[in-house]
Formats: structure tokens, C-alpha cells, sequence
């Protein structure tokens, strides 16, 4: 009795998800996503070639419009002018995302912070 119980729940939650996708397919969530990561590693790309170092690039869109990507660096760069870069990540986001962002947010990664004698003990 208990193999049939189990056997009817996973059946049901298969079902569930089939119905899920399909839902999800046919409001174009799932083609919006897929672009999105297209999008993304298309200018993680483009900014690797201007700025020498490949960073990282998430986005937000919400019914439809691209409201936020956020463009994140590992580490400081130096030998590049902030504003520089600034243009060049607001220039390839609307060239591959093929829309303006509302907001585009340009991150640096600093490492960890460095403690002193007192805060180790």
C-alpha cells in the first residue's frame, strides 16, 4: 500500500511540473530567462575585451522590461578611468540585451577586509 502512495505522489508532482513548464513556456518566462543569460555573457564578453578583466553580470526584468543589471568586477581596476568604464558597461548592456536597463549598477570586489590585533582576539 505504501509503494502505490508513493508511486501517486511522485506521479502527481510530475504532472505538476509538466503543467509548470508548459504554463511557463507559453508566457515566454522561460525564452526571457534563456536570452537573459545570453545577454549576459555577451557583455561579461565585451567587457573583457575593453576593460582586461572579465566580470560578472546579473539582471532583473519585470513583466517584460529590463530594470536592472549589475555589472561586478573581482577586483579594483586601476588603469582604467572610472567614467570610461561606467560607458563602456552602459553601452554594451543596450547593445546586447538589446534595451535600455533602467538601472545599471558597476561593482568592484575588494577581497576580505583586513582585521586588526584587537578584533582577532
Amino acid at each position: 500500500m505504501t509503494h502505490s502512495r508513493t508511486t501517486g505522489a511522485a506521479l502527481r508532482k510530475a504532472i505538476a511540473l509538466v503543467l509548470l513548464a508548459a504554463g511557463l513556456a507559453g508566457c515566454g518566462a522561460v525564452d526571457a530567462l534563456v536570452d537573459g543569460f545570453k545577454h549576459a555573457k555577451a557583455v561579461e564578453t565585451d567587457l573583457a575585451q575593453t576593460a582586461g578583466v572579465r566580470p560578472t553580470v546579473g539582471f532583473n526584468w519585470h513583466n517584460g522590461r529590463l530594470t536592472t543589471v549589475s555589472v561586478t568586477f573581482s577586483k579594483l581596476l586601476e588603469d582604467k578611468p572610472l567614467r570610461e568604464l561606467a560607458e563602456a558597461a552602459r553601452a554594451a548592456v543596450g547593445r546586447e540585451f538589446k534595451q535600455r536597463a533602467d538601472n545599471v549598477v558597476l561593482s568592484f570586489s575588494l577581497g576580505p577586509t583586513a582585521t586588526t590585533a584587537a578584533q582577532a582576539q
